[in-house]
């Protein structure tokens, strides 16, 4: 049993792309559907290809840190400002799977490590696209990141019929 696709929208992913500045409901969606197909909105939180919601492995995190925020102090300060002050320095991987706003930032920060442009008019293969850039090395697979679009579709169902309900 994972976490529902609405909050983690609404009090995780929407407050922490805020956090950084970023208003883009293509960024959001991107982000949810990554979590999705990553670990199923976290029914599974670690596995051989990496941590958390996101499944982002220690490599990618390290990278991230050392290649991309470093270069920014603000940014670095402000990513580092959503992790917990006692763990992080002991075991930063695991904010990876404790801490879901750090974790989401990260996980937008590898997004903007590796250069992907967010579309303005998120198509379900234009998402998958983005998504193979940062996540789909770890498999290699074209048959992931088609089974990424399905993910994308399924949710974005899923969100219509519960905005229509409302």
């Amino acid at each position: 049993m994972g976490i529902s696709s609405h909050d983690l929208l609404q009090q995780v992913i929407q407050p922490t792309l805020q956090q950084l500045g970023v208003t883009s409901a293509a960024a959001e969606q991107l982000l949810l559907a990554t979590a999705y197909h990553q670990s199923g909105l976290g029914e599974q939180l670690q596995s051989k290809q990496g941590l958390g919601i996101f499944n982002i492995t220690p490599e990618q995190h390290t990278a991230v840190w050392d290649h991309y925020l470093a270069k920014d102090c603000d940014l670095a300060s402000q990513v580092r400002g959503m992790a917990s002050q006692h763990e992080f320095p002991k075991a930063p991987h695991s904010e990876l799977i404790c801490n879901l706003r750090y974790a989401t930032a990260i996980a937008w920060m590898l997004f903007q490590y590796h250069g992907v442009k967010i579309p303005d008019v998120a198509d379900p293969c234009m998402m998958a696209r983005c998504w193979q850039k940062v996540f789909g090395n770890q498999s290699g697979s074209g048959a992931e990141t088609d089974q990424f679009a399905q993910h994308y579709r399924e949710l974005m169902e899923k969100h219509a019929a519960t905005r229509l309900a409302a």
